[in-house]
């Protein structure tokens, strides 16, 4: 948990052809050694551009220093479910994430928000290097379907860096910067394909709908020509991934019309049906495979650095190795949403039951010995590949779901109740009767009422993916983590009466210090702004 002691590092560019913002770490993104007239020549040179960016998603890089933590995109859903109530962790100094639960080492003087900003801002570089490369007007079509992936890409992370970095009032802090300027509806700059040096060097944070248009203009050219996309990888975004991100995006600008009609559109698109409990309880393949998810990011045995920098070293609670392990830090479901979650809901079971409840004794464990030394409320979602608890080049060969149709089902449920809260509750209940839980019945009737019940049900139903930060950002619920029973680590219970202050993520001073347009209109320092509960 270093803190930044040299300010003012230089904005590096890294398109091929043109130029895009990274931040702090040098390091150019690799091209196999093609030129930008070869690359447009060149189906093969263009594949490669675009299959560097689902492999940028398990990169684990920080600089010249590899730390554990910092593996990827999946770091960064964890992330985010650790600034939420819905991620517990035992105490323990394996807990690699508890920065940013405590609110230690996360406003702009830290490499924890360093991490935060230059990882995601290389993710986007990888799809402005093929978007760069690849004029459409000359293109062939194979190229036009690698093309629209890449417009995909960057529409999802930028939609993702948008929601993060966007400043919404809350309990704490007001929308103004620590320097006295106003930061209410700003997201971050954008860098894009054509994006200069000097414009890199003085570009403010982009306006919400600025930012929106950006990211549509994204998925329309996407949407134009990813039917020519010849690869079935999942690894991939296709048709259905698309309406995919179309509905998340109109859901942050609550265009709930549009929101719905895209779920809906992702779901009838989408070549998988919601997991079956058979699925996503078996202890060999779990929540492992992504052939049964819309998109999903996959860990090889090529992509390892080692048995600690990856997915399941951290979400897996049933090995003999890594961080999230029984005898260092499993992870737990917040003891009150286990509590609150119907018994015959078959997802009750992906948690360990306490003992003396009604399931207790009912959860399958792949290592009876493992699982019994599991917390109450451990997770047994994420299961280590082929099931195998301690050979890491196989334990740690998963894949982890980027988009699952399941969302959508909850999308449309609440873009529906936005506008009709019956209808709403209707999709809900057909959802959970005809997939989750037969017994299934929503007792809300008002408007609120069933949006927070079809958002409980949508964090039960995709705990652990990195999603709950954005509808409790967005529809400003508490994080309540403080209460009697809570499972939640003393230096962590803390509790908030609107959305936390803490999701208005910082940027890294030395970003600022770079980009003079940024500089000045950084989002208000979250740490030490609540304290923990402690039972008075």
């Amino acid at each position: 948990m270093k803190k930044i002691l040299i300010y003012g590092l230089s904005l590096v560019l890294m398109a091929v052809s043109s130029t895009s913002l990274t931040s702090c770490i040098d390091e150019t993104q690799p091209t196999s050694g093609a030129t930008e007239d070869q690359v447009q020549q060149s189906a093969v040179a263009t594949k490669g551009l675009l299959m560097a960016i689902p492999a940028y998603l398990n990169a684990n890089y920080f600089g010249t220093t590899r730390v554990d933590w910092a593996f990827g995109y999946g770091a960064m859903m964890h992330i985010r479910d650790c600034m939420t109530q819905d991620v517990a962790h035992v105490y323990s100094d394996y807990n690699q994430f508890s920065g940013w639960a405590t609110l230690l080492y996360i406003d702009r003087l830290y490499r924890n928000t360093q991490y935060l900003w230059n990882y995601q801002m290389k993710l986007a570089s990888t799809s402005n290097n093929l978007i760069a490369a690849v004029d459409s007007t000359n293109a062939t079509n194979e190229q036009l379907g690698y093309l629209a992936a890449g417009y995909a890409y960057r529409a999802m992370i930028y939609l993702d860096m948008a929601r993060e970095y966007e400043f919404l009032d809350n309990d704490k802090t007001q929308p103004v910067s620590p320097e006295g300027n106003d930061i209410s509806g700003l997201t971050l700059p954008i860098v894009d394909e054509n994006t200069t040096e000097a414009e890199a060097r003085n570009n403010p944070r982009a306006k919400k709908a600025d930012m929106v248009a950006f990211i549509l203009n994204d998925l329309q050219r996407a949407e134009k020509w990813i039917g020519y996309l010849n690869l079935s990888d999942k690894t991939l975004p296709h048709l259905d991934a698309v309406y995919g991100l179309y509905a998340r995006l109109y859901m942050w600008t609550e265009n709930y019309p549009m929101a719905e009609k895209y779920a809906r559109l992702a779901i009838d698109n989408a070549t998988t049906s919601p997991m079956t409990e058979t699925d996503a309880l078996n202890t060999t393949t779990g929540f492992n495979d992504g052939t049964k998810w819309m998109w999903a990011s996959q860990q090889t045995k090529e992509s390892l650095y080692s048995n600690l920098a990856n997915w399941t070293s951290f979400l897996s609670c049933e090995t003999y190795f890594g961080y999230g392990a029984t005898a260092a830090s499993p992870i737990m479901i917040d003891a009150s949403m286990y509590q609150r979650l119907s018994d015959s809901d078959w997802r009750k079971l992906m948690w360990k039951a306490p003992s003396g409840s009604p399931l207790y004794g009912k959860n399958t464990y792949i290592d009876n010995a493992l699982g019994e030394a599991l917390p109450n409320y451990a997770s047994l979602k994420f299961r280590p590949g082929e099931g195998n608890t301690d050979t890491y080049s196989t334990a740690c060969v998963t894949d982890y779901p980027l988009m699952r149709v399941e969302e959508m089902y909850f999308i449309e449920a609440e873009a529906a109740a936005h506008q009709d809260a019956a209808r709403g509750k209707q999709l809900l209940e057909s959802f959970m009767k005809t997939y989750r839980d037969s017994k299934y019945s929503c007792k809300a009737s008002s408007t609120d009422d069933v949006v927070e019940e079809i958002v409980f049900q949508k964090r039960i139903e995709l705990w652990g993916e990195g999603q709950t930060f954005f509808d409790i950002k967005r529809l400003n619920y508490p994080v309540v983590r403080g209460y009697a029973g809570t499972n939640h680590s003393e230096d962590e219970r803390y509790n908030t009466t609107t959305r936390p202050c803490w999701m208005n993520w910082a940027f890294v001073l030395s970003e600022e210090n770079g980009n003079a347009g940024l500089s000045g209109y950084n989002n208000p320092n979250p740490s030490s702004t609540y304290t923990p509960w402690t039972g008075q």
